[in-house]
């Protein structure tokens, strides 16, 4: 979730440069073919389905959209059985949610996973993914409805209409696995299950939780970081301002591009910037001084209007903020809470999960946990804090929810 015009870096979070599409449907679930156990799953690195039948079936959104999904279940299961249906971060997610660069994929270690424990599951593809990769259609009606949030929330509860229909899912053991975006839809379908027409859900799992409020979130990634970066990273002493050779050090090894934008901000040649260090004591202040600059060159005071979002961020930032957050919403919800969160995750902050947990707890809900990961980021990989890299939940990740589902089966 990175306030950037890159499309495939934007879709595993929270917002994105092109947003979902639109329609209100009923899921049709008469349309199935079986796949053979182990088969590939959009890569071939993921072998881990031995044992495990795959269905590929299809879901009726509405308003001219089918879209792919996947069923799987333990082959030699009996009976109908617990199912786990997961919920993308923003963007144009497939069914993998597949990561940019040829890192893997998301959900595919989770579903095996919960495979392992006698689970089923179902992934999808959001409205406008025609197949994995993801590929996307180039119907803009799919790709850009009016309210883009809200039919996200609508097209997840045709999805688990579609799993409370099939006869391989127990429809009183359905559980919500949520990633960024995913957590906050989860916590909104199952503070109210009968306003989205859906069965109550057994739990819901949290991964890079949605605590706080979208304004709050792009806020802190567009602006805020940086000035975290500049006292993690650049204040070698802790003192709160920077000296020329504190900010010189600091730029080394930056990104050419933060580099430009840091150096543009504090110095001046071999100087710091005379322009930013407003007091003339020789040391910038990295909130008051360096803080100021950085709010108008990022124009976060025009929020939401900023100009490195496009309309179609504006338009899901706005539609989002209608609804409640995880911190909001969750406490609602009386089934078992699992949160995770990375405590190097800049996109939706630790803090935040921290604070929707204890809303949680608040609210009487004695069956919840939090745990937050030393050295994970958004997408529950252990990579640098201010410049993360894309890779699959790390193993630790995949235990605890494999555990937690067992716990609670």
């Amino acid at each position: 979730m990175t306030a950037t015009r890159n499309h495939r870096k934007l879709t595993i979070g929270l917002t994105t440069a092109a947003i979902l599409a639109a329609g209100v449907g009923v899921a049709n679930a008469d349309v199935s073919v079986s796949a053979p156990a182990g088969a590939a799953a959009g890569s071939a690195r993921h072998s881990g389905w031995a044992g495990i039948t795959r269905e590929q079936v299809q879901i009726d959104f509405g308003k001219g959209w089918v879209t792919k999904a996947e069923l799987t279940y333990p082959s030699n299961a009996r009976g109908r059985l617990p199912v786990v249906v997961f919920l993308h971060g923003s963007g144009h997610n497939d069914m993998n949610q597949t990561l940019p660069e040829g890192k893997g994929a998301t959900f595919v270690p989770l579903a095996q996973a919960a495979g392992r424990e006698g689970f089923a599951t179902l992934r999808f593809n959001k409205r406008g993914v025609t197949d994995i990769g993801p590929v996307e259609s180039t119907d803009p009606a799919q790709l850009a409805p009016e309210n883009p949030y809200r039919q996200i929330q609508l097209d997840a509860a045709s999805v688990i209409r579609f799993a409370a229909r099939s006869p391989r899912v127990d429809p009183s053991r359905i559980y919500l696995l949520g990633h960024s975006e995913g957590t906050n839809v989860a916590a909104n379908l199952a503070s109210d299950p009968k306003k989205y027409g859906i069965p109550k859900p057994a739990g819901v799992v949290e991964m890079g939780v949605v605590g706080k409020p979208i304004k709050d979130l792009l806020t802190f990634q567009i602006y805020g970081r940086l000035l975290l970066q500049l006292h993690d990273e650049f204040d070698v002493d802790g003192d709160g301002r920077l000296t020329a050779t504190e900010a010189a050090d600091g730029l080394v090894g930056q990104p050419k591009a933060e580099a430009d934008q840091f150096r543009s901000v504090l110095l001046d040649g071999s100087r710091v910037s005379a322009a930013t260090d407003r007091d003339h004591d020789g040391r910038i202040a990295i909130d008051a001084e360096a803080g100021a600059v950085l709010r108008k060159t990022t124009h976060i005071d025009d929020y939401p209007n900023l100009p490195d979002l496009d309309p179609s961020v504006i338009s899901y930032a706005k539609d989002l903020a209608r609804f409640p957050t995880v911190t909001q919403a969750l406490p609602k919800f009386r089934g078992p809470t699992l949160m995770l969160n990375g405590e190097n995750d800049l996109q939706t902050p630790a803090r935040a999960a921290i604070a929707a947990d204890a809303a949680v707890a608040a609210a009487g809900n004695t069956d919840h946990k939090l745990v937050i990961y030393p050295g994970m980021a958004h997408t529950m990989n252990i990579t640098p804090k201010f410049h993360p890299d894309f890779g699959e939940p790390d193993k630790q990740v995949v235990t605890e929810i494999q555990g937690w589902l067992k716990s609670h089966r």
